[in-house]
């Protein structure tokens, strides 16, 4: 802001500087990604239930996955603030900015992850608790701080963590496990690579500014598009095993096959593009909308049986 001679520049306020504070802590626990994970939590719940679910156990289902994704989020933040400030997509993070430091951050990330486990095991039930303190352990232990530096299937073996709020949802309904979660688990496990990549061809200069071998930044175009397809066809094939192991009627049925076409439509239009970096987030995109649509479908299909 441009100041003329003479004039004093207004003082934020305390109430101003204490919202921005917030706002910043708030982006911390990247609530896009929570909301996309909430998005395979509540529908699977009704799946799991047969239709309708207590309020109380979706409530408390739904807060305490959101606060141990977002506790997750939080760390990674903490313990990526150094490649965070080279990568444009990143540098406007607190944590790369140096407006929350990661020592903060992480014990802001770290209270949140308990208050989820605690809050799961003593509304919910044990398992889902167990569940939840698993896919934070998976996201920060095993994808920020072994995989993301030192593997290109980084992503693939890292993504599990987002996988399992799938099993969460299932659980807080069930207590227990079955094949047909599983088989969804599996959905957002081979659809994670195909969402995430096309995001690394179009900012593999950013992943090779930070040295994150990513694998849009380490292999070439082609070789990451043929990835592309073949995670995107494990993923048509367990929505359709999940539709049998889970007996799912027409409502499922139809929205797997017409869904997963036009993700495997988008998939091989990223391959014949002459100019992938140009193309490839509208494939990041379509993703989303797929998984979005499929679970949906999974959540109203009981109501339709």
């Amino acid at each position: 802001m441009t100041v003329s001679p003479g004039v004093v520049a207004p003082v934020p306020s305390r109430e101003s500087a204490r919202r921005a504070r917030w706002q910043d802590y708030l982006a911390l626990t990247k609530p896009r990604i929570i909301e996309l994970l909430l998005v395979t939590t509540v529908p699977v719940m009704f799946a799991a239930a047969g239709g309708s679910v207590a309020i109380d156990t979706l409530i408390a289902t739904v807060l305490g996955g959101a606060l141990a994704a977002g506790g997750a989020n939080a760390l990674n933040c903490a313990l990526d603030h150094d490649i965070d400030a080279h990568m444009q997509r990143t540098a406007h993070r607190a944590t790369a900015t140096g407006l929350v430091s990661p020592s903060r951050a992480a014990a802001f990330g770290g209270a949140l992850a308990l208050t989820s486990v605690v809050l799961l095991a003593w509304a919910v039930n044990l398992l889902s608790a167990a569940l939840a303190a698993a896919a934070v352990l998976a996201y920060v232990g095993g994808y920020t701080m072994l995989l993301k530096r030192r593997t290109p299937s980084n992503i693939v073996w890292g993504g599990i963590a987002g996988c399992f709020p799938v099993l969460i949802g299932w659980s807080a309904v069930t207590g227990s496990l079955s094949w047909a979660a599983i088989a969804l688990f599996l959905v957002v496990f081979f659809w994670t690579p195909p969402h995430y990549w096309p995001l690394s061809i179009k900012y593999r200069e950013d992943y090779a500014n930070a040295s994150v071998p990513m694998l849009g930044a380490v292999a070439e175009a082609p070789v990451v598009c043929a990835r592309i397809i073949n995670y995107t066809w494990a993923t048509v094939v367990c929505s359709v095993a999940y539709g049998v192991l889970a007996g799912a009627g027409l409502v499922y049925g139809l929205t797997a096959l017409v869904a997963g076409t036009w993700f495997l439509w988008e998939a091989y239009r990223l391959q014949r593009n002459l100019e992938p970096s140009q193309s490839a987030m509208r494939l990041f995109h379509v993703s989303i909308s797929y998984l979005t649509v499929l679970f949906l479908a999974v959540g109203f299909d009981p109501f339709f049986g």
